[in-house]
């Protein structure tokens, strides 16, 4: 009768350490679109700031 209890512990166990890790994938993959999220708002503000200076250089460049 050990054996089966034993068994069965282990597998319970298992199945703990398996929910312990989804739980850590679950918060580091939101914290990784989270990440993704604000290094997109970046770069879309470079993007408006190079066009800006682009165009900036262009009036300078035909005013002379």
């Amino acid at each position: 009768m050990f054996w089966p209890m034993f068994a069965v512990a282990v597998g319970f166990l298992g199945l703990v350490v398996l929910g312990v890790l989804a739980v850590r994938v679950f918060l580091e993959a939101q914290r990784l679109g989270r990440q993704v999220t604000e290094s997109a708002g970046r770069i879309s503000r470079a993007a408006e700031d190079l066009e800006r200076a682009t165009v900036s250089a262009a009036r300078a460049v035909d005013s002379l």
